[in-house]
């Protein structure tokens, strides 16, 4: 690792942290945690992070013993897998997300949002269970954006969820349409798809059943369940 602004201490904390408390390396650690393994699935995690500066993280953490690459059939294409030592930072970087579920102000971090990530990470965590084996369409539109980040389609066919951020031109099966804020408060559990429809912040229009089954495809985050308690 870069020693320049290192702590300098010989400390068990000190040295932990020069490799996993660099701006953005906790995120990474979490796109790799959540099985992002391309380049490009961890930039869509980190959407406001360079790649010049990724690639520069990576390679730090490669050098750490955190990360390794491994070669794909693609000629200059590597995968990027945790280590067993990276693996071992899972409770950490877990708790550091229930810490923040926890005792980070809501309506502060509700200003922070981004439609990109909300939906990347959505679509990793979808539940395809409840939905048809063929090949479904679901439009989510923010109406509140600027137009060219309005627009997002999750594609779900053969137990596979792609991601576009384009019109895929495939006939939409349910049309989603809410506030941002509103989606994000679903997915982490500050309300629900229920509520949100009955107050009429929420219009689904469409699949009748991929509407009354989206609490259950949709799912939630994997700290929606720590309850905020600095609100409290």
């Amino acid at each position: 690792m870069d020693q320049v602004g290192g702590y300098g201490q010989f400390c068990p904390v000190a040295m932990a942290a020069e490799v996993v408390c660099a701006r953005w390396t906790p995120l990474i650690l979490r796109e790799l945690l959540c099985g992002s393994t391309r380049f490009n699935d961890i930039r869509r995690g980190v959407p406001r992070m360079s790649p010049t500066l990724l690639s520069k993280r990576l390679k730090e953490l490669e050098q750490a013993g955190v990360v390794e690459t491994r070669p794909t059939a693609q000629p200059g294409i590597v995968e990027y897998h945790l280590t067993g030592a990276g693996q071992e930072l899972r409770p950490i970087v877990m708790s550091l997300g229930t810490w923040g579920q926890r005792w980070v102000e809501t309506q502060l971090s509700l200003k922070n949002l981004d439609p990109s990530l909300l939906m990347w990470d959505m679509r990793r965590s979808l539940n395809v269970t409840p939905i048809s084996p063929r090949r479904s369409t679901i439009q989510f539109q923010f109406p509140e954006l600027p137009s060219s980040r309005q627009r997002y389609w999750l594609v779900i066919e053969n137990n596979l969820v792609d991601l576009c951020q384009v019109d895929p031109g495939y006939e939409v099966d349910l049309f989603v349409e809410c506030s941002l804020r509103a989606m994000t408060m679903i997915w982490m559990g500050l309300t629900t798809v229920q509520a949100e429809l009955d107050a009429g912040r929420l219009e689904l229009s469409g699949d009748r059943a991929l509407a009354r089954s989206m609490q259950q495809w949709l799912g939630l985050s994997a700290f929606a369940g720590e309850k905020n308690r600095r609100a409290a």
